[in-house]
């Protein structure tokens, strides 16, 4: 694609990266086929190929972001499909950022809009807040088809039944490997994950126990900042990623690291792009560490074990499959303890959650969630495995099958309890 940015405008290294994202677009048009919201709106302009060209039109120009602009690039889930499809290589997690962070910085959105983001901006990443938001949810829940605008109702449907007490596993501390040390690793224990299901880190601290690691709760550390990323806040996300580099390099500096580990997808795509996000020795070293983990226990080894007579539909997270590229482990994983595992057709397509876009976004995530639902009880599970909270939330609310983390079930199968949800 040929660019038009001013010699002024190259000198800044954020022009520099995106004139450089678009001159490797070559028009193909390869990611209309595998982006949802080109799938479900049909418009050339709901597509990657068509956002890009936006997004050059907007930068180029200097000009403030218009509303048509804007529209487009809120709808957009930031999947990464078009990521995994593209021939050329084109890097549109780091250009879609841009673009946000531009929207953010020269468009005025409405007051309700601005109010709202706000509202998820200064409550999502942090977990005591987001608990209490969750319990006034459940209050509200009852007169949610009353409520005139989409994404109230949206965040007042998706308040859970129940909300777990808080783990005291996900305090700073260090635990303890059960015999000899494999490994001493850092677990990120995330931010809503910790108020909507503390089951997942109790899991992933059993496991990685039981095979030898030494696990640490690194002091300091906290959301990961794609939250505040996605939505264009780009100094807050910024803020919280060097928080996070903080706490691991004092971890690292003390007694060492052998991994980061990370149980919640979406997080780990955003870490391990700390080096271009925060930039630095040591923001480079920790994304050099961090580590999804089905990739740890892969290294690490797992015990095979006794069939299973389980059925369990794998659902692949978007920012697993796209965003880090891991496809096999979490499958390969679920079948070495015993388990019998199926896919959904079209597996390649977001499930609508996307961060905040179901709240956000509510018409077009409510169709995603129906079409994945329809392809994963098409295949007759007991049990739908994710590795995203978010993946099992927006799953878990438009399907009676029981929903669990990918960890959840490895730790069953090799000596850990039940887990709740089934």
């Amino acid at each position: 694609m040929q660019t038009h940015f001013t010699p002024a405008q190259l000198q800044d290294p954020g022009y520099q990266r995106a004139n450089q994202i678009l001159r490797s677009c070559v028009h193909c048009g390869f990611c209309t086929a595998t982006c949802p919201t080109y799938q479900v709106l049909g418009d050339e302009l709901d597509s990657p190929r068509g956002r890009i060209y936006l997004i050059k039109e907007m930068l180029e120009s200097g000009r403030p972001a218009d509303a048509n602009t804007v529209k487009h690039i809120d709808r957009c889930l930031s999947c990464l499909s078009c990521m995994t499809t593209c021939p050329s290589g084109v890097h549109y997690m780091h250009l879609i950022d841009q673009a946000r962070a531009y929207v953010e910085a020269t468009y005025t959105r409405p007051w309700h809009d601005r109010a709202l983001r706000w509202l998820l901006a200064k409550t999502i990443p942090h977990p005591t807040r987001f608990r209490l938001a969750l319990f006034a949810a459940r209050l509200g829940k009852p007169f949610a088809p009353l409520m005139p605008d989409a994404r109230l109702r949206a965040m007042l449907e998706f308040a859970p039944k129940t909300i777990p007490p808080v783990s005291r596993n996900d305090d700073p501390q260090t635990f303890a490997a059960k015999g000899p040390v494999k490994m001493r690793v850092a677990l990120m224990t995330g931010c809503a994950q910790k108020a909507l299901n503390t089951d997942i880190n109790d899991a992933t601290i059993r496991l990685l126990r039981r095979l030898g690691c030494e696990v640490v709760i690194p002091k300091g550390m906290g959301c990961c900042g794609a939250l505040t990323q996605h939505m264009g806040r780009e100094a807050e996300a910024k803020t919280a990623a060097a928080a996070n580099v903080a706490a691991f390099v004092t971890e690292i500096d003390g007694k060492g690291l052998d991994a980061i580990v990370i149980n919640t997808s979406g997080c780990g795509t955003t870490v391990k792009d700390y080096g271009h996000m925060v930039g630095g020795a040591d923001a480079t070293q920790v994304a050099g560490l961090a580590m999804d983990i089905s990739e740890l226990l892969v290294k690490i080894g797992l015990p095979a074990g006794m069939p299973m007579d389980l059925r369990v539909a794998y659902h692949a997270a978007c920012s697993l499959q796209h965003g880090q590229q891991i496809r096999t482990a979490p499958k390969d994983l679920l079948k070495r303890v015993g388990y019998t595992v199926v896919e959904p057709a079209d597996s390649h397509l977001c499930c609508g959650s996307a961060g905040t876009y179901n709240l956000l976004q509510p018409e077009i995530s409510k169709e995603l969630r129906a079409r994945k639902v329809q392809t994963l009880e098409a295949k007759s599970p007991d049990i739908i495995a994710a590795g995203n909270i978010g993946c099992m939330v927006q799953i878990g609310s438009g399907t009676g099958l029981p929903v669990v983390h990918t960890v959840e079930l490895l730790d069953w199968a090799t000596g850990g309890p039940k887990p709740r949800a089934l």
